[in-house]
């Protein structure tokens, strides 16, 4: 028997619980007909986001194809496939905040931060991604921060929405 084997790294008890605790979810939503939603927002609070190690298990367990589960994970905002920064910075480019100057809004924060769309800062303290409607189009453009919305973002603005999360 290995080392390993005989003395498991407490990362590695946690991620057989967090595997087991997802187990259990997935038993429960077996045999109902569209669960996999709820099966990977239940996934994701376990890991955090949703690895491809863990779509994998996903679809082995509930017979889906890694194909399908994985287009899923990719489809939906709210769905992450990489570790969460502490500060999730997402500009809605729907129709109406695309019009209105969304993609300028992530040029600005791709200037400020130095990084591209899905990527995150050296720190971990920020991340850019894109949404495609967050169903606030009266209030274009718009810019989420976390839980927090920012209507009618104009570039300029963006420094100064960023300085509000730097240092917490």
């Amino acid at each position: 028997m290995s080392d390993v084997a005989k003395n498991p790294s407490v990362a590695d008890v946690q991620m057989q619980a967090n595997y087991e605790k997802l187990a259990n979810v997935i038993d429960l939503y077996s045999g109902k007909q569209g669960c996999l939603i709820q099966v990977l927002h239940a996934a994701q609070e376990i890991f955090g986001y949703l690895p491809f190690e863990v779509q994998k298990y996903v679809a082995d367990n509930m017979g889906f194809s890694v194909s399908y589960v994985s287009s899923v994970s990719s489809f939906y905002s709210f769905f992450s496939t990489t570790p969460r920064t502490k500060h999730d910075v997402k500009v809605c480019l729907g129709t109406a905040c695309y019009v209105r100057g969304g993609k300028l809004l992530i040029e600005k924060l791709q200037e400020i931060l130095g990084i591209g769309v899905g990527e995150a800062t050296a720190d971990n303290v920020f991340s850019i991604h894109v949404t495609r409607c967050v169903g606030a189009c009266g209030l274009a453009p718009v810019v989420v921060v976390d839980d927090d919305v920012y209507k009618q973002v104009k570039p300029g603005d963006i420094a100064g929405i960023l300085d509000q999360y730097r240092g917490e």
